[in-house]
């Protein structure tokens, strides 16, 4: 695992937005870990779950890994694994699934809307330079992919958000720091698995991530509000086989749990 969950108690200027920025976290993400409690004025003395401890995804473990579906990008860097909370493609402008690499990087990007994009904001100029109104904020990596790259932002709350037309979001402070690390001809791998599993200190555990529609609830409501559409199906045969001669040891009721509730959270389900 990466990291460790944390337990934090807000103070009276505490929101959910803030505290997921100073935590390196995306803002569905801490939602999904603290379902009903109000994003904006959480309130003095409240327990907030700080989601910080992290499986990792079922990838192979070098270059960039990119976990659509928890809203996360993980750099395999020669000393040691990183990771940041990012935005994605909203619904019709959905980021693509596959394997590519970085073939450039640009501080203080130039951004050339694509035309899609400018027929939905006609207003749009055709170049804009870098500077404080360019959405691709001060650094960008470009993929081997015509139109896709992981950028900053000049709009840091969209950061762990389904609400671009695409392209990967970190925040300035996160771009800055995988911009300085990564190099050209770095491989990525773009995968969207909202349930991890894995082993740790003799037990087993899960993380499940909201599917897009209950990541929009937890953007609008503060919590789910609607079932997984998805099958559990590949979930439980995945969980049966990596329990191996360990299957009695399964918590059946935590694992069912998991798969409803969607926190993020890494769930132990070995009793």
């Amino acid at each position: 695992m990466l990291g460790s969950v944390r337990n934090y108690t807000a103070t009276y200027d505490d929101t959910l937005l803030d505290l997921a920025r100073d935590n390196g976290l995306g803002f569905v993400e801490i939602v999904a870990a603290n379902q009903g409690v109000d994003p904006w004025i959480p309130g003095e003395g409240t327990a907030i779950i700080l989601p910080t401890g992290h499986l990792l995804p079922d990838a192979p473990r070098h270059g960039i890994v990119i976990n659509l579906a928890e809203h996360r990008l993980y750099y395999f860097a020669p000393d040691g694994v990183k990771t940041y909370a990012i935005g994605v493609g909203r619904a019709g402008w959905n980021t693509p699934l596959g394997t590519t690499s970085i073939i450039r990087k640009m501080k203080n990007p130039i951004w050339f809307p694509p035309e899609s994009i400018r027929k939905e904001h006609p207003d749009l100029p055709k170049v804009v330079r870098a500077g404080p109104n360019n959405p691709l904020g001060g650094h960008a990596l470009y993929f081997d992919w015509p139109s896709y790259l992981v950028h900053g932002t000049n709009m840091p709350w969209g950061v762990g958000r389904r609400i671009s037309h695409g392209c990967i979001r970190l925040y300035p402070e996160g771009i800055e720091d995988l911009f300085n690390q990564v190099a050209v001809g770095t491989r990525v791998q773009v995968i969207d698995q909202p349930i991890k599993i894995g082993w740790l200190a003799g037990e087993l555990y899960m993380e499940v991530y909201p599917e897009p529609e209950q990541a929009d609830e937890l953007e609008r409501d503060g919590r789910i509000l609607s079932a997984a559409k998805r099958s559990a199906s590949d979930a439980y045969y995945k969980i049966r086989s990596l329990a191996g001669d360990q299957l009695p040891r399964l918590d059946w009721p935590a694992i069912r749990n998991a798969l409803t509730e969607r926190t993020g959270l890494p769930v132990r389900v070995t009793l």
